[in-house]
């Protein structure tokens, strides 16, 4: 029997936190793997980062552009099914790979699967919860990003020490496909059911939430002239850029600088990434919906702040010899980090019309991981290299250490993004009610306009 919209609702956040996991796992498991790749493939820190960065990259963001508009309008939950298998069976395939040609083309095929996860799932919540609740709900399902490390390094770390790096990424593959059926059986497009949501949240949220589609031209020009949204696609931009090249190098920096081993270092990013992402998410989720629900300026203005503090610390953190200092540092900047990711989608999701909604995600994505999954690695490597002849092993820290002070650059947009923010709620808000037929206009007449600080509806 299915569930009932007040336990559906918790299950289907579970869910696709879990498929987000899992899509996570493969890309930090191979960040733990980049070291004994480059060894048995006799690769460059350049190859590496051109196989973990711009080739997956350029396939990941702009497939999600005609996967995005297909969750727009079509089933979310198929979607979600069939990219899922397919980015399971080639993170698989990552064990049959003889040659640094034949591991790019396999990483270009999981891009393509990877794609179909986020814009999707992100669409799906948000026709379930109301604005007040979004920052809660988004901080939830980010989750999984945290929970990935805990089986992308903790479980990469020691499969690769028992088994090596091919039978990780065999083992790492499977649970995707399990979770694919799941989805396939349990999950409701609400579209089919011929209903928005539960509570009709964007008819009340939005005069012209309805099945027709806007162009594409249409979607790019509405969201470019949203200042708001630029602000936020700039900031996640550039810390992509930073956090994606510094990210992917951390596992290499630790193991040329301090000499640890995968098993013992995949714990360390266990405990890291895992329990301080949670912790960070959670906490800002959370903290956002009790004690700044509806007022999403000071949701921003708050992570310009976090985001500044996180580029503080995270340079601090190679500035130090004691690795465990080390590991301190990183364990605060990631808690601080990563409590911005609810807000800052759940404003994302409000800001946008309904109809726009999974392509906004997909465009933030799309510039985000062409510039920081495409260039971050790459760029880090090709440093790394060029410094390499007189810094010796210590070339990844020298290079981190001079990149970590660019967060503060996706912190100043983020601050920009909060002085325009709500006014563009009320041109983006206004501008679909001149834009709907007459009929409509006159169905929603009763709803109060948006003001500062204030919901369209009481039900919102």
């Amino acid at each position: 029997m299915p569930l009932k919209e007040a336990a559906y609702r918790p299950y289907m956040l579970t869910l696709l936190a879990v498929i987000l996991a899992s899509n996570g796992v493969d890309r930090l498991a191979l960040s733990l793997l980049l070291q004994e790749i480059k060894v048995d493939l006799a690769l460059s820190d350049t190859q590496l980062g051109l196989m973990s960065g711009i080739a997956f990259a350029i396939f990941y963001s702009l497939m999600g552009i005609p996967i995005a508009r297909w969750a727009d309008k079509g089933n979310r939950v198929t979607i979600i099914t069939v990219t899922t298998a397919l980015w399971s069976v080639a993170v698989g395939l990552c064990a049959l790979a003889g040659n640094f040609v034949q591991l790019l083309l396999i990483r270009v095929g999981v891009a393509v699967g990877e794609a179909g996860c986020i814009p999707p799932a992100h669409s799906l919540i948000a026709d379930h919860f109301s604005r007040t609740e979004r920052p809660r709900a988004l901080s939830r399902y980010m989750l999984g990003g945290p929970l990935s490390a805990v089986f992308g390094y903790l479980l990469a770390g020691w499969l690769n020490e028992l088994y090596g790096w091919r039978l990780t990424f065999l083992i790492v593959g499977i649970p995707g496909l399990l979770l694919a059926i799941v989805a396939w059986f349990t999950l409701r497009e609400p579209r089919r059911q011929g209903m928005l949501n539960a509570r009709e949240q964007a008819s009340k949220e939005w005069p012209d939430a309805q099945e027709s589609s806007p162009s594409l031209r249409e979607v790019f020009v509405t969201l470019w002239t949203i200042p708001t949204f630029r602000h936020l696609m700039f900031s996640f931009a550039a810390v992509s850029f930073f956090s994606y090249g510094i990210g992917k190098w951390k596992p290499a920096f630790f193991i040329r600088s301090f000499g640890m081993e995968t098993g013992e270092l995949g714990a360390w990013f266990t405990l890291i990434y895992g329990v301080g992402g949670l912790l960070g998410i959670y906490l800002g989720g959370a903290l956002a919906s009790r004690f700044a629900a509806r007022n999403e300026r000071l949701q921003l203005k708050m992570m310009a702040l976090t985001y500044a503090a996180f580029a503080v610390v995270s340079t601090a953190m190679y500035l130090v010899s004691n690795v465990y200092v080390a590991f301190a540092l990183m364990a605060i900047a990631t808690i601080g980090g990563n409590s911005v990711a609810g807000p800052v989608f759940a404003t994302i999701q409000t800001l946008v019309p309904p109809r726009m909604r999974a392509m906004s995600i997909a465009l933030l994505y799309l510039f985000a991981n062409l510039v920081g999954l495409g260039l971050g690695p790459l760029g880090v490597g090709m440093l790394s290299d060029a410094i390499a002849p007189w810094a010796g092993t210590e070339s990844l820290r020298y290079v981190l250490l001079v990149l970590s002070p660019g967060y503060l650059w996706g912190a100043w947009h983020l601050w920009r993004a909060s002085t325009t923010v709500v006014r563009d709620m009320e041109v983006t808000y206004e501008r679909e009610m001149t834009s709907s037929d007459s009929a409509q206009v006159e169905a929603s007449s009763n709803a109060p306009r948006r003001i500062p600080g204030e919901t369209v509806s009481s039900s919102i």
